[in-house]
């Protein structure tokens, strides 16, 4: 009776670790995305503003400008409507004042008397706009109507010293941001959707996730209700009332969606060495040799001065030095990935850096080794 009692704690024990390493497996929730994070409602955007405007207050970072003549002009353009009338022919020559562009974007449904922020970037050649005033500025949109005004203090993330030849600068100092910086005067009509049905477009064309999206729409508010045009939109019947059309949607955009896996996709910029890839991206076997060559070439001047009494000419030569340099790349074999850990450390075991990397992966791709897309941007 005690050995089978042993045996059957062992028995027990072996089936407990395995439903104990099991668990995890059957209560791994199941990845899925909101309807709102897959598409956008059709007609529901924001709109572009942009105006010019000055800033004033700078500590005597501001235009030259004898050198900006659209700053003077601004300037006294602006005195005027305040009834001051500068003498004719006379120069302005201001040091804290500055011409500046600035942009904002529109939300949707927005109201008048509702506030944006605003990026104010400096059109002349300023130095900084730290610490300046924006004034008021009339924004226009691509009509050419005013929809918002924009005035306030200009928060600049950086700051910078110059003395003489030397400067040092933090960050970026010829442009800044006004939080809530913008009032809407105008609104622009937003309609939700035409007659019976709303449209909604995803945000990347796939039929199966289209298909999908219809799926859960359906089976949460009823066969019917939602149709797949083609891979990107999505037409949806909804209700005519706005106030249970406004609830329908509500619902619509907090169903889950499971998408479509994503298409493999590498994404490198040259001008920083960036590269950037997916969690489907995945390499055959190859074998990649790379190696540096670097050219160094040293120029020094040298002068050849005759002596006082030899009637000579002071003479200036010039002597190069070219150095060629080529460290050798061994031939490696590179094991094909199936998964994003794979692949970095079978790119990390080639010891190169970005601007190398942006190269191998250029090489990769053409040998068909690499697959995925790859987007130079």
């Amino acid at each position: 009776m005690a050995g089978l009692a042993v045996r059957s704690g062992k028995f027990w024990g072996r089936a407990a670790i395995i439903a104990i390493l099991a668990l995890p497996v059957a209560s791994a929730p199941v990845f899925a995305e909101r309807i709102k994070d897959l598409a956008s409602v059709e007609g529901v955007r924001s709109n572009q503003l942009i105006g010019y405007g000055l800033v004033a207050g700078l500590d005597g970072s501001g235009d030259q400008t004898t050198q900006t003549p659209f700053t003077t002009q601004s300037i006294v353009n602006m005195l005027a409507q305040l009834g001051i009338t500068m003498p004719a022919g006379q120069a302005l020559q201001l040091k804290n004042v500055a011409a500046a562009m600035v942009t904002a974007s529109l939300p949707a449904f927005a109201k008048p008397g509702q506030q944006i922020d605003v990026t104010v970037s400096s059109l002349g050649n300023a130095k900084s706009l730290r610490g300046g005033t924006l004034l008021m500025t009339p924004l226009k949109g691509a009509d050419g109507q005013i929809y918002a005004m924009a005035q306030g203090n200009i928060l600049v993330g950086g700051a910078g010293a110059s003395s003489g030849a030397s400067k040092v600068t933090v960050n970026h100092l010829s442009a800044g941001r006004i939080a809530g910086g913008a009032t809407v005067e105008r609104a622009v009509p937003t309609p939700l959707g035409q007659g019976p049905y709303v449209h909604y477009e995803m945000s990347d064309t796939d039929f199966g996730t289209a298909q999908r999206v219809v799926e859960a729409i359906n089976r949460e508010m009823g066969p019917g209700t939602a149709q797949a045009i083609d891979g990107r939109v999505v037409r949806v019947l909804a209700p005519e009332s706005p106030a249970a059309r406004v609830a329908f949607m509500g619902r619509i955009e907090n169903l889950d969606v499971k998408p479509m896996k994503l298409a493999a996709r590498v994404i490198v910029n040259p001008r920083t060495g960036s590269v950037v890839m997916n969690q489907t991206v995945t390499i055959d076997a190859c074998a990649v040799a790379h190696g540096n060559l670097s050219v160094v070439v040293n120029n020094e001047q040298s002068v050849s001065q005759p002596n006082a009494l030899s009637q000579g000419q002071t003479t200036t030569t010039n002597q190069a030095d070219i150095q060629i340099k080529q460290d050798g790349g061994a031939l490696m074999n590179v094991k094909a990935g199936v998964n994003l850990a794979d692949i970095v450390k079978a790119l990390n075991a080639l010891g190169a850096n970005p601007q190398d990397l942006l190269a191998i992966l250029q090489a990769m791709k053409a040998a068909g080794a690499l697959r995925a897309e790859l987007e130079v941007i």
